[in-house]
């Protein structure tokens, strides 16, 4: 009960700190850019990407011709000259503004991994110090494995990954203090 009380008070932490982080300090921006036309790019995620929602990079490669060596040349230099786009897409559109499905995933996402940490935290009697070098370090390993990989094969910008380290290092910094001294609380009691 301990942990799940421990979840649960991480997985708020978490959440709030994640608003601050967004809508305060543009933490969920940098690299983000508006598009100088973006009407006409609009325009063209239709007739260019067709009906289905999914994940779109451009220029496109079928790995299914990976073993072709004239396909590759191909699109080796198509890639050389033409501009890179990683698109999630949905055709039939989204209210962006109404976060009424969204916020409560995020909730139930930051509980969950708040969950799972708290359950390593409290495996055996850490200090109040060692449970905090486990969120620092369930960090690293969430950023090094995710989002770094994201930066290296889809180009996702420097800025955004940098600022997504501070992001999730501060909250889980947050939000780990809370569940480290939540979990300590019985430890100290019994000493």
């Amino acid at each position: 009960m301990r942990i799940l009380v421990a979840a649960i008070f991480g997985g708020i932490v978490m959440f709030i700190w994640g608003a601050v982080a967004h809508m305060m300090l543009g933490l969920g921006n940098p690299g983000i850019h508006q598009p100088v036309h973006e009407d006409v790019v609009l325009s063209s995620l239709h007739e260019g990407l067709g009906p289905t929602p999914g994940v779109y990079i451009l220029p496109s490669f079928d790995p299914k011709q990976w073993n072709d060596q004239a396909a590759r040349t191909v699109y080796a230099q198509k890639t050389q000259t033409s501009p890179f786009a990683w698109v999630v897409y949905l055709p039939q559109g989204e209210d962006m503004t109404n976060m009424s499905r969204q916020l409560p995933r995020q909730w139930a996402s930051d509980t969950l991994a708040s969950l799972a940490l708290a359950f390593v935290m409290g495996l055996a009697a850490f200090s109040f110090g060692k449970r905090m070098g486990l969120a620092a370090a369930a960090v690293l390993f969430a950023w090094l494995s995710t989002l770094v990989p994201y930066w290296n094969w889809y180009r996702f910008p420097d800025a955004l990954i940098w600022a997504a380290l501070l992001e999730q290092l501060i909250g889980w910094l947050l939000a780990g203090a809370v569940m480290a001294w939540w979990l300590g609380r019985r430890e100290r009691k019994a000493a």
